[in-house]
């Protein structure tokens, strides 16, 4: 990926927030690379639920974390997210990998390999980070940060048509059990707890349209880029 210029943008967020399409979006604007890293954590559930692993196994998950080849790739059909060369993009989006991807990010040697990974990704600038410890572990110097946000029932309604779209069959009510559950482990983590950082702009999207974030995500970067 090319991070040769611009600057480090982080954006954090809790689940179902909308931090993903607009994090897109805005390397789109900006010519950055963007860089999704819920996705890498993602990707070593999905690997250890492939090995058959028990949501325990804390070394099988290391293991994969320390092995697995991560990379973002852009093709014919947009940017595209490889481990060890396997085309995961859509396979870490399923919901049973969603919710085992929480506890494996709380292990603290899984969290340092895809923490060293990601500041790799993001040296040099140039790049859109998301997650949800962009801001205060990852990327603490980053020029631009902002902490996407909503209420937990608005981010049940997008998230559910979401799911809905794609077929899942899940009720709203379902899917903000997933998401408040999902908060509660990410806040009372030990390691690298969701949080905003100190100097991160909030942004609160209920009633927000997904232009109105990106734009002033974009004023944010362009101030950053002019400094």
């Amino acid at each position: 990926m090319d991070a040769s210029r611009g600057v480090t943008v982080a954006i954090d967020g809790p689940a179902g927030s909308g931090k993903s399409t607009v994090s897109k979006e805005v390397a789109r604007r900006l010519g950055y690379a963007y860089v999704d890293t819920g996705a890498m954590y993602r990707a070593v559930a999905l690997l250890g639920m492939r090995r058959g692993l028990a949501e325990s196994d804390r070394a099988g998950f290391i293991e994969e974390a320390a092995r697995a080849q991560m990379e973002f790739r852009i093709t014919g059909s947009g940017q595209r997210f490889f481990v060890s060369g396997e085309d995961l993009t859509d396979a870490v989006r399923d919901p049973d990998v969603g919710a085992l991807s929480s506890p494996v990010s709380a292990v603290p040697e899984v969290r340092r390999y895809l923490t060293a990974a990601q500041q790799r990704l993001a040296a040099g600038g140039g790049v859109v980070m998301e997650g949800r410890d962009i801001g205060t572990v990852v990327c603490p110097q980053a020029e631009v940060k902002a902490f996407v946000t909503a209420t937990p029932e608005e981010r049940a309604r997008r998230r559910h048509l979401e799911l809905k779209a794609k077929g899942e069959d899940l009720t709203q009510e379902e899917v903000l059990a997933e998401i408040t559950e999902r908060d509660r482990r990410d806040a009372g983590r030990d390691v690298a707890p969701l949080r905003k950082a100190d100097d991160a702009v909030e942004l609160v999207t209920d009633g927000m349209t997904i232009d109105e974030v990106v734009q002033r995500i974009v004023d944010l970067v362009r101030e950053a880029e002019a400094r």
